[in-house]
C-alpha cells in the first residue's frame, strides 16, 4: 500500500470517528442519557485504529510515554499544564459565590456515578484513568487526527463544544450553562496544551491535576 492510499484510509477513518463521537454526544439533548459517555470509548478506539492504518511511528504518535520529560520542557508547556488547576479553583470560587452550595452539589451529582469519593486510593486511580481516556479521545484523536482535515482552531473549538456537551447534567439552566461553559474553557486549554506538547499524555496529567483540584475543593465545600 503506497503512502497516498494509507493517508486516504486514515483520513476516512478519522472522519468516521469524528462523526461517531459527535453523534454519540448529541444524545445529551436528553441530559439523563448515558450514551454520550461512549464517545470517549469511540475516540480511544479510533485513535489507535487511525494510528495503525497510517502506520504512525512511535516518535510521531500523539501518545508518547518515552518523551514526557522532554515534552514538558517545551516552551510554555508547563505553564499551560498548570493553568487548568488555577481555572478550576476560580471556577469553584465564582460558582459558589453566584450559586452558593448548589454549584458544588451539581458538580458532585454529575460525577458521583463515575467516581467513588469514599475510597481515596480508588478515587485517585479513577481520576487518572478517566483523564487519560478523555485526553486520548478528545485531544489525541479529535484534535490531533482532526488537524489533518481542518485547522487547529476549528478542531479545538469543535472538540471543546462536544467535550463540554458531554458533561451536561440536569439542573438549573443558569447553573448548567455556567458549568458547561467552564468545561469548554478548560477543554480549549487542553487543546492548546496538546498543540504545544504534541503529546496527549501531558494533557492527561494536566487533566488529572485539574480534576484532583476540583475534587479537593468540592470535598472541602460539600
Amino acid at each position: 500500500m503506497n503512502h497516498s492510499a494509507k493517508t486516504d484510509k486514515s483520513t476516512v477513518l478519522t472522519i468516521i470517528g469524528l462523526i461517531t463521537m459527535v453523534l454519540l454526544t448529541i444524545t445529551k439533548v436528553v441530559p439523563s442519557s448515558q450514551i454520550a459517555g461512549y464517545s470517549v470509548f469511540a475516540g480511544i478506539a479510533f485513535f489507535f485504529i487511525v494510528e495503525a492504518a497510517a502506520k504512525t511511528r512511535n516518535s510521531e504518535s500523539g501518545l508518547r510515554f518515552s518523551t514526557v520529560v522532554a515534552d514538558i520542557r517545551k516552551p510554555d508547556v508547563l505553564l499551560w499544564m498548570l493553568l487548568p488547576v488555577v481555572s478550576t479553583v476560580v471556577t469553584f470560587a465564582i460558582g459558589t459565590l453566584v450559586f452558593n452550595e448548589a454549584f458544588v452539589s451539581h458538580v458532585m451529582g454529575r460525577t458521583g456515578s463515575l467516581l467513588d469519593f469514599d475510597k481515596i486510593p480508588l478515587l485517585i486511580g479513577q481520576v487518572m484513568i478517566a483523564a487519560l481516556g478523555e485526553e486520548i479521545a478528545f485531544r489525541g484523536f479529535f484534535v490531533g487526527k482532526g488537524m489533518k482535515i481542518a485547522p487547529f482552531w476549528v478542531c479545538a473549538a469543535v472538540s471543546s463544544v462536544v467535550f463540554a456537551a458531554g458533561h451536561i447534567a440536569l439542573g438549573d439552566v443558569g447553573l448548567v450553562t455556567y458549568d458547561v461553559a467552564t468545561i469548554f474553557i478548560d477543554s480549549m486549554i487542553f487543546a492548546i496544551l496538546y498543540r504545544k506538547s504534541d503529546n496527549c499524555l501531558i494533557c492527561a496529567v494536566s487533566h488529572a491535576l485539574c480534576n484532583a483540584a476540583g475534587i479537593a475543593v468540592a470535598l472541602t465545600l460539600f
